[in-house]
């Protein structure tokens, strides 16, 4: 199913997906993905661009086939423009329902986080996540709790059936975590009624800042490529990266720094 977007960004994704020969679905699917990345990184599983990759502003591109470099620029190009987009566009209509999981129909979490960039619920448990803030609310139990993502950037959620209230796994450039590992913000019981929040873009791309904004901004680009460095290495222990691959994007990586 595809994410519902206003009709800016309907039309956005169909002249999108024209440029490139994608599918709508393939573009709106790349789309929430830069999203839950807050507009800087994505986690993918799109056919039409070769299956699983990774793509991070600032110098990192993952396709299934690491060598080829024309698929590398097509998902770049691809996934700067949906990052322009979101930060131009009001994409995402302004959450007002949640009806997953059987939960009442009103915004739970603290009103001065905004708008999600996902959310959820499952096992009496329902999350948001707010990459801009770097926050992370779970509601169980009755209670909200707010915690610090920190250098965490949420690209997936894994929910365990059955399990208890709180059972609930993110996935980021790390691998796999659960809230036990992030600091805790503050708790409250969530309001009956919450005011609606604002849409929070995310940050705006570095090809629509100005000089000032670039420079300020060079420290973050140094943290997205030594976040990619780690990344690497990860799918290196793992066996995925041979020792050779992950030496050539190492010194790829840190030769942008």
């Amino acid at each position: 199913m595809r994410a519902a977007v206003t009709p800016e960004a309907e039309r956005a994704i169909a002249d999108i997906a024209q440029r490139y020969s994608l599918s709508q679905d393939a573009v709106s699917t790349m789309l929430v993905a830069v999203n839950n990345g807050g507009g800087t990184m994505a986690q993918f599983s799109i056919p039409e661009l070769g299956g699983s990759g990774q793509w991070m502003r600032g110098g990192m591109t993952m396709v299934g086939n690491m060598f080829d470099n024309g698929l590398k620029a097509r998902v770049d190009g691809l996934c700067r423009e949906l990052s322009q987009l979101l930060a131009t566009t009001t994409v995402f209509p302004p959450i007002t329902t949640d009806t997953q999981g059987g939960f009442s129909s009103n915004n739970w979490w603290p009103a001065d986080l905004g708008n999600p960039s996902s959310s959820g619920a499952q096992n009496d448990t329902r999350y948001a996540i707010f990459p801009n803030a770097r926050r992370l609310a779970i509601h169980a139990g009755g209670v909200t709790k707010v915690y610090d993502t920190g250098d965490h950037r949420i690209g997936g959620v894994q929910q365990q059936q059955g399990g208890p209230s709180g059972s609930v796994n993110f996935t980021s450039q790390f691998g796999t975590f659960d809230v036990s590992s992030l600091s805790e913000i503050g708790s409250q019981p969530a309001p009956a009624h919450a005011p609606e929040p604002s849409y929070a873009p995310p940050q705006t791309p570095q090809s629509l800042q100005t000089p000032e904004q670039q420079s300020s901004g060079a420290i973050g680009d140094a943290d997205a490529i030594v976040a990619a460095i780690e990344a690497l290495a990860g799918l290196h222990q793992r066996g995925i990266l041979s020792d050779e691959e992950f030496s050539s994007k190492k010194a790829e990586l840190l030769g942008r720094l």
